[in-house]
This record gives structure tokens, sequence and C-alpha cells, in this order.
């Protein structure tokens, strides 16, 4: 079997076999700790610019299919395992995690002892890294680790945000409707009624398509626009409401979003998710902040604190909204409970309200589901 390497910025070399495709890609070094999802965090356009490694030791044993996606293909810089699966044993499977990550060109790095890197990296925190499978030589894969780009202050969201406008129309597949569960007593509860139906335009900077899903499913017709389109051009759309999306990278450098997102406050109902969350935020006047090695996986706990309920959320965000910072518009309504950091905001008088984790993403499984439907309540 071919060999490939992975070289960090402080000199660690880790050697080990090659899959997928074949090259030399830098990026944030990074990890997440799902055992399953593998398929939906390659496609997930947040992961842009990161080499990341998966803490469980198999992945790939159910391969890949054509439904399992959340956007147009791979995003990340490369892919680093413990053991890459070389069988595809699940009835939906139409190929092997080798053959998709070789046809999209993306490195994959197996056979390492990923707990030593996950181990270095919650230490030293997320480092610049170089992933190739055509230079062996570790004293140069160093030196270009060094050299390469670091993740702060690059505009990400341009590499991966639409180009055009589109309308989504594609609901929820029935399989991922949340069944209704009795009460304490065994009474089951009304179905929720949403009201008429309502336009979301949806700011994309990267955005995951189960959100959009969502968003129809919760009784929503959705235009999806260019991350960079002025607040002229959202209000000329007279929506009813305005999605802010995940996205890539340092929140600080987008300037002209945040600009969007000042002059669509108090015009229009907001609501935020990761990178959008950040950028509502920015936009009132708070500061963003790197976080040591970020929150990636889909068993991080939040609690809700207007109901004190904690929910099991999937995330994947290395910044952070600084509490500091906060200005006295901004309540905060969510926090994790790892580390205490910001999950969650709204606004004291406006319409207006976010999250820093991905409420579609279902790690509950359907924990978080009740934000969408507070969404379409939003702009009642």
């Amino acid at each position: 079997m071919a060999r490939a390497a992975l070289a960090l910025e402080d000199g660690t070399i880790y050697f080990g076999d090659s899959f997928g495709g074949r090259g030399t890609s830098s990026g944030e070094v990074c990890f997440n700790t799902s055992m399953t999802g593998y398929q939906e965090i390659l496609t997930d356009p947040s992961y842009r610019g990161q080499i990341l490694c998966m803490t469980a030791p198999q992945i790939g044993n159910y391969g890949v299919n054509h439904d399992d996606v959340e956007s147009g293909g791979i995003h990340m810089a490369g892919f680093v395992v413990r053991e890459a699966s070389r069988i595809a044993s699940n009835f939906t499977a139409t190929g092997t995690l080798h053959d998709y990550l070789a046809a999209a060109g993306v490195v994959g790095l197996s056979g390492i002892d990923t707990r030593a890197l996950v181990r270095r990296l919650r230490i030293r925190g997320a480092m610049t890294g170089i992933v190739s499978s055509e230079v062996l030589d570790g004293a140069k894969l160093v030196e270009m680790a060094r050299s390469a780009l670091p993740l702060v202050g690059r505009d990400l969201v341009a590499e991966v945000m639409p180009k055009t406008q589109r309308e989504w129309t594609e609901p929820l597949d029935e399989s991922a409707l949340s069944l209704v569960q009795p009460t304490e007593g065994g009474v089951m509860p009304a179905a929720e009624v949403l009201g008429p139906l309502k336009h979301v335009v949806a700011l994309d900077y990267g955005m995951k398509w189960n959100i959009a899903r969502h968003l129809v499913s919760s009784g929503c017709r959705v235009t999806v626009l260019p991350g960079r389109a002025s607040a002229a051009e959202v209000l000329a759309l007279k929506a009813d409401g305005v999605f802010l999306s995940n996205g890539p990278g340092d929140p600080e450098v987008l300037l002209g979003c945040v600009e969007t997102v000042r002059g669509l406050i108090g015009a229009v109902p907001l609501f935020g998710i990761c990178l959008g969350h950040q950028l509502l935020a920015l936009a009132c006047g708070a500061k963003t902040f790197k976080l040591k090695f970020g929150h990636r996986g889909a068993n991080q706990p939040v609690m809700n604190l207007d109901t004190g309920k904690v929910e099991i959320t999937s995330q994947n965000h290395g910044f952070a909204v600084d509490e500091a910072t906060l200005p006295a518009d901004l309540v905060v309504t969510h926090r994790n409970l790892n580390d205490g950091t910001i999950e969650g905001v709204r606004h004291r008088s406006l319409p207006a309200a976010s999250v820093q984790y991905h409420p579609e993403a279902a790690a509950g499984p359907h924990d978080a589901g009740y934000l969408f439907g507070a969404f379409h309540r939003l702009m009642a």
C-alpha cells in the first residue's frame, strides 16, 4: 500500500497509509468525535480549509451513497482516520470511502495513532498542517506546514458560497421527521400548526442542504441568495424572514456580510445558525474569538436557558462569540455545558435570534428541531 504523511507546524510528523486521492494539501488540522455521519461531515462546506481527523477507530464501514450529502461535493483539504474500511457493508451504499475521496481528489491518511494526534491538538490547540501522499520527507513537510496559510484571517466563504440565486423546494424525507411523543402520563399532544406559508430568504455562506430541507418542511418557501448579497437586494425580495447560514472560516473578515446583517436587523425577522449566529452577534457589536480546538461532534450538551432543558447537539465551529463583548441588546439563550461558551442569543427588542450549533443535524435526534418552528412563529 502507498504511504502518506501528516506534518504539523509544531514539528510533529505522522506516517501512515494513503487512501483516496493522491496529492498534497494544507489546512488547519482539527478533529470530530462523531462515530457516524462521515459523508455528511465530508460534504459540509464549513470544513473548507481544514484537515479533519475522526476519533472513531473505523470509518467507511457503511460506504457512501447519493443521499447522505450536505452539498455538491467534498470541501475539506484532507481526511485522517485510524482505519479506513476497505468494504462498504450497507444496502444503501453505492461505493466505498476510498473511491469517494479519490473521485474528489481529496487526500486520505489512515493507519496512524489518531488518539495521539487528537491528544496533541487538545493540549496545544488546532494547528496548520500538511497531508501528502507525494512528499514523505519529514523535514520538508514540516517546513511546508510552517509556511502554509493559517485559517485565521482567510475569507473561505468566497470559496464555497453559490454564485446565483435559486429556489429550494426539497423537503425533509419522511423518515427524517420527528415522531409525536406522548407527554408524561401518556397524553398525545396536539399537532403543531405553523400557519400560512412564509417566504424565507436564505443567505448562503456555505449552507448545509438539510437546513434548507428543514425550512421547507417547517412551512417556508425558500429563496437562496449568495452570502455576498446586500441588504437592499435581500429586502427587495419582500421576504417574511431571513435565514443566516453556516459557513467556513473566520467570521471577523466577512465585513460585507456583517454590514448586510446590520442592515437587516429590525427590518425583517432573522434566524442564524453557526456562522450566521456569529455574524448576527458581530452586526450587533460583539466580537468573536478562536477556540483552542473547536467544537466538532454529535454529542455536545447545550442548555436552553429559557427552559432549563439540555439538548444533545451536533456542532462544527472553531470560533465563538466573546461574552465579554456582548452588547446589552443581546441576551444569551443557550450555553455549552462543556466549556460554558455561548451557544445561542436573541435580540431583546427586535425579531432576531441565532444558535451556534446545528439543529438540523438531528443529534438528539430531535432535541433542537423546535428552533425552526420558533423561526416560523417569529415571522408571524
